[in-house]
Parts: structure tokens; C-alpha cells; sequence
């Protein structure tokens, strides 16, 4: 999204105008001073993406309204009929349910309320995200490929069929999220928590692993290929699962069952505390030479 402080400034005047607000009015709204408004529509400063946001709610337009390229996409007549839509309906996050042509790719978004957002694909591409929220989103099918991501809550979002390509997530909230089907690649995971995340049929390949809560996710038909693995505990039930070829280091198998689970490679970096297994993951993991301490055959 394209932004111009003179180009931003007239538009916020133009709308505030079709809202009948006052720049008073509006600065109200905002907690912020009149003449701060003032400055922002003559374009001698310009709005952070927060206080964008804000502004998008009270003047009831999307986003991306505030965009140079905005007009060749969107008529003042959808502008309008948004605007009477926003006057009779209060909110207090962003939402995407106006189905215009907006792209959030190749952003910076700091500290912003994304919460309930749906249908994002690929419009979060190369973008640098630190500390917003996407709570409660429908975030299926989202393509997000060279991203960095960093203390996020996406708790309660469904990020099924997702692919994650080559990004820096850390230090997120994944809590209860729906990763079926979620592809990790070439990306860092890092102190992320992922409790109670279901990731059946998840494949992580080519990425790391590191310090990340697991406590309470589903694993089923999940599969990590290549990658490194570090400073975690998996419990519960793990069933189909595959780990091929990987790397890892202080990981920890506790109070967990596992079933028909694949393991090839080097496997001294796990340990087991209070698990079972059925014969063919015992062999595989006696194979593969780990420490099989601590865990018992299935009978």
C-alpha cells in the first residue's frame, strides 16, 4: 500500500467532510488535538498505521482507501455507500468484509488490530508484522512468503492449507489455531506457542524448530523433513507422523504415545520421559539409535 502525506491528508478531509465531522469532531474520536487533524489534511504529518486504522473505522472506509492507487479500484460510490454503512454500525477492529480490491503486501504493520480478519491469500506477502493481532481469523489458504512476523496473537485462527515460505516467525501466540494441511518452509519458528494447535497433516521441511510451547496439540499424519528441531516438549498422542532426515537437540518426548511414526537419521538429541510406542516406531527410533529410556512398548 502506497502512502503520500499530501495525498493521505486530502483524503481524510474528504471524508471527514462526507461524515459531517469536524476536524474537532474527528480529533475527538481519535484522542488526539484538532490541530494535529489539521496537519495530517494539509500533509505536513501523516497518521502510523494504528491510528490509520482508527481513522478507517470512524470514516468508515477500508485500508487501503487511503492508498494512492485507491481510486483506479474503487468508486466514490462504494466509498459513500461504505461510509452510511459505517455511521449506523460501530466496530472497534478492522475488518475485511467490504470485498474491495485491497493488498496489505509489502507493509509495515505495528501494534494493529487485525482481529477477525477473512479471505487474506496472498495480500500479507513480504510484509513485516510486530505485535498485531489476528484473533478469531479465517486466515485459510494465506500465502505468506518472506515475512517477518514477531509477537503476533493469532490464537483461535484458522490457518488451514496455509503455506509459510521462507519468514522469521517468533515470539507468537498460535494458541488453539487450526494448522491442518499448513505448510512450513525454509522458516524459522522460534519461541512460539503453539499449545493446543492442531497440525494434522502439517509439513515443516526445510525449517527450524526452536523453543516453541506444544503442549496439548494434535498430531496426526504431521511430517518434518530436513529441518532442525530444538528445546521442545511433544506430548499427547502421535500417530502417522513422520521425521525424516532431521536435526535435533534437548527434544523431549513426555507422557506421549507414539503411533506408526516414522523416524530415520540420527536421533541422539531426543529423550523420553513416561512414553510408549508400538513395535514399528520402537524400531524405528532403536534404528535410528536414540536413548530409548523411558520408553515402553505398547502391548
Amino acid at each position: 500500500m502506497m502512502l503520500n502525506s499530501k495525498s493521505v491528508g486530502n483524503k481524510i478531509a474528504t471524508a471527514r467532510k462526507k461524515m459531517n465531522l469536524s476536524q474537532a469532531d474527528l480529533a475527538k474520536q481519535v484522542s488526539i488535538s484538532s490541530q494535529a487533524v489539521g496537519k495530517w489534511e494539509r500533509g505536513e504529518s501523516m497518521p502510523d498505521i494504528a491510528t490509520l486504522n482508527r481513522l478507517a473505522e470512524i470514516l468508515g472506509v477500508d485500508l487501503n482507501y487511503f492508498s494512492e492507487t485507491f481510486k483506479s479500484n474503487v468508486s466514490e460510490n462504494q466509498v459513500e455507500t461504505t461510509q452510511k454503512q459505517a455511521a449506523e454500525i460501530s466496530t472497534t477492529k478492522v475488518k475485511t468484509t467490504l470485498g474491495l480490491s485491497w493488498n496489505m503486501s509489502s507493509g509495515n504493520w505495528v501494534d494493529a488490530d487485525f482481529s477477525g480478519l477473512n479471505n487474506l491469500k496472498d495480500k500479507f506477502s513480504t510484509s513485516n508484522m510486530k505485535n498485531c493481532k489476528l484473533i478469531d481469523s479465517d486466515l485459510s489458504n494465506l500465502i505468506l512468503k518472506s515475512n517477518n512476523i514477531v509477537g503476533c496473537d493469532f490464537s483461535n485462527s484458522d490457518l488451514r492449507n496455509s503455506k509459510i515460505q521462507t519468514s522469521n516467525v517468533q515470539n507468537n501466540q498460535f494458541v488453539e489455531c487450526l494448522l491442518i494441511d499448513t505448510e512450513f518452509s525454509s522458516s524459522e519458528i522460534k519461541n512460539c506457542n503453539f499449545s493446543k494447535a492442531n497440525f494434522s497433516g502439517v509439513e515443516l521441511k526445510t525449517s527450524e524448530l526452536k523453543s516453541c510451547i506444544l503442549e496439548n496439540a494434535v498430531w496426526n499424519l504431521s511430517s518434518f523433513k530436513l529441518s532442525s528441531i530444538s528445546d521442545v516438549v511433544f506430548n499427547g498422542t502421535i500417530e502417522e507422523c513422520s521425521f525424516d532426515n532431521c536435526s535435533f537437540s534437548k527434544v523431549t518426548f513426555k507422557n506421549a504415545t507414539l503411533i506408526n511414526t516414522f523416524f530415520k537419521g540420527k536421533l541422539k538429541g531426543i529423550q523420553f520421559i513416561d512414553c510408549t510406542a508400538d513395535r514399528i516406531t520402537y524400531e524405528f527410533l532403536k534404528n535410528g539409535k536414540a536413548n530409548l529410556t523411558g520408553l515402553t512398548l505398547l502391548t
